[in-house]
């Protein structure tokens, strides 16, 4: 079985997370093609697709969010996701119980006793109406039933646990500061969330295994888990193994792929390229070798934003005022410092309407 190589890997990861070469393809058929786009802080998507997209502009990305093509929503791992439309009615069932039982573990004193299924029918009740309300007003309208419950376990359970909820716009918005306001997902997109089909094979973790691998892989079935916090998949792993083929990493680990799936010449040149917080390219993995040393693998889950250099992560980044400020993990070459700054000035004035294109690089 060939061994690939951390190089080679993340190679293969950034050709498929359009980081290679930004794409001319539409925002709405990156976040599609990526699986989704982490976004509980809710400007980064921009600089992420910016990354990615050739010309890609704010408006875009605001017109799908308001034309419901694009969902906010808690799905992958029970954090905010912006998916499609489409995935977020396929998938959610799919995700429905790992949901659920995230909210239960964290809040299991707090929540003990309580009928998830008698809550999310109170819930329902109340926004049966069509108004969206934030998870305050959401909660309040259902305490009195459960009046010796704190409430934001109970709120948490209702908009991320039982209901399929979407934020709505101007939350997720270019430059809003709006709070979140909680809508059905099928009163937002007019349509159920289908039922999870009785099939042991898992058709939707089918579905969901293939579109992780064409935007993640070569990967494992540890990494699948990681991106999306789902634990039953041998089933749908199995159903499809035959039309995949295998390799393996430096750790004997077997990795899964498509077979039609780029995995460029390990010695591809990777542009600099900044990333947001917690974007996918590393998160959706459980081993992040591919991408980022195990010395700075906690900036992923701080919430850092990072700069690639030659594909792995190298310094982290920040906009300070009107600058794009970064700071080096290690010493950059010369031709190295050149790039950064060449790409950070684009960046600085997409971030500031064009009105700035500084960049300040710091001591490492």
């Amino acid at each position: 079985m060939t061994v690939l190589d951390a190089r080679a890997l993340g190679r293969a990861a950034l050709a498929r997370q359009f980081l290679l070469a930004r794409t001319d393809a539409p925002a709405l058929d990156v976040v599609t093609r990526l699986g989704g786009m982490q976004a509980q802080e809710p400007q980064e998507p921009f600089t992420g697709l910016w990354s990615r997209t050739r010309d890609f502009r704010p408006e875009t990305l605001d017109a799908l969010l308001t034309g419901r093509a694009l969902v906010r929503l808690p799905l992958m791992r029970r954090t905010i996701h912006l998916v499609a439309a489409e995935d977020a009615l396929a998938w959610h069932a799919r995700h429905a119980t790992m949901l659920r039982t995230k909210v239960l573990t964290v809040y299991r004193d707090e929540l003990a006793g309580i009928d998830p299924d008698a809550l999310a029918a109170a819930g329902r009740a109340v926004m049966a109406d069509g108004t969206p309300r934030t998870t305050a007003e959401l909660v309040g309208a259902v305490a009195d039933r459960w009046p010796d419950r704190p409430r934001r376990p109970l709120g948490e359970l209702l908009v991320s646990g039982v209901i399929p909820m979407v934020q709505l716009p101007p939350r997720g918005l270019w430059g809003s500061r709006a709070g979140v306001r909680n809508q059905t997902l099928a009163a937002w997109l007019g349509r159920e969330v289908p039922p999870l089909p009785e099939d042991p094979a898992d058709p939707v973790g089918q579905a969901l295994l293939r579109r992780y691998l064409a935007a993640h892989g070569p990967a494992s079935s540890s990494d699948l888990r990681a991106w999306c916090g789902l634990t039953g998949l041998p089933a749908a792993v199995k159903a499809v193994r035959e039309e995949l083929v295998a390799f393996r990493d430096e750790r004997g680990r077997e990795l899964l792929d498509l077979p039609d799936a780029p995995r460029p010449d390990p010695d591809t040149p990777a542009p600099v390229r900044f990333l947001p917080a917690f974007d996918n390219a590393i998160l959706g993995y459980q081993d992040r070798s591919r991408i980022i040393d195990d010395a700075h693998r906690g900036l992923s889950v701080a919430g850092e934003r990072v700069v690639l250099v030659d594909g792995r992560v190298s310094a982290t980044w920040t906009l300070r005022g009107d600058t794009v400020a970064v700071t080096p993990l290690r010493r950059l070459s010369r031709a190295e410092r050149t790039e950064v700054t060449e790409e950070g000035g684009a960046l600085a004035a997409f971030l500031t309407g064009r009105e700035s294109d500084r960049v300040a690089i710091d001591a490492p």
